[in-house]
């Protein structure tokens, strides 16, 4: 009986497949730590370039 239960390998593929994800949310947060800045300048100067052009800021409109 309990050389039945050691072989029984049933859970085997979910212990791989969680493996796996918590792999790639390693290499998810890694890879957002270490682009974060880079993507918030980015953001930001796209930001800068819409407040340039049409004058920043939201204003409600003046018809109400």
């Amino acid at each position: 009986m309990l050389r039945k239960w050691f072989k029984d390998e049933e859970g085997q593929g979910m212990v791989e497949y969680g493996l796996i994800v918590g792999l790639i949310a390693v290499v998810v947060i890694v890879a957002l730590v270490a682009l974060g800045p880079k993507i918030r300048d980015m953001f930001q100067e796209v930001n800068d370039q819409i407040d340039g052009i049409g004058g920043g800021g939201t204003t409600a409109p003046s018809g109400t």
